[in-house]
């Protein structure tokens, strides 16, 4: 019989700290829990597109977003950025590498917001030569 209390008091204190762990997923976007106000949005050139090498490149962050924060990598290298404060959030702008010639290239975004949660994102272009 006391084993029994035992193992329904280590499932009592087990498995609630294991479910409050993983925190709320129920929403959408790029972040979740404290993190889904995070979003980026408003992708340009669009998924997918053909574009010329040195091409621009933007897209919206929301306003949880912190803006010195956010960054953009292009097969590993860094990309200087300009971030302007819009209403309700950010425009970030930026130009893709001229070394980047002839070859599909995701621009990948990773930027904090509340709680310091990181949110990444991205979409692919294909570079012309």
């Amino acid at each position: 019989m006391k084993l029994k209390h035992m193992l329904w008091l280590a499932a009592v204190l087990i498995i609630p700290a294991n479910v409050w762990a993983y925190g709320d997923s129920a929403g959408s976007g790029s972040g979740t829990g404290m993190c889904k106000k995070v979003n980026f949005s408003e992708f340009s050139p669009v998924n997918n597109a053909e574009v010329a090498p040195q091409s621009a490149f933007s897209f919206y962050a929301t306003e949880s977003t912190f803006p010195k924060s956010i960054k953009v990598t292009i097969k590993g290298q860094s990309i200087p950025l300009t971030v302007v404060e819009k209403q309700n959030g950010y425009k970030v702008t930026g130009k893709l590498p001229d070394t980047l010639r002839g070859a599909f290239a995701k621009i990948n975004i990773e930027a904090r917001g509340i709680a310091q949660c990181e949110v990444t994102d991205g979409w692919l272009v294909k570079v012309t030569q």
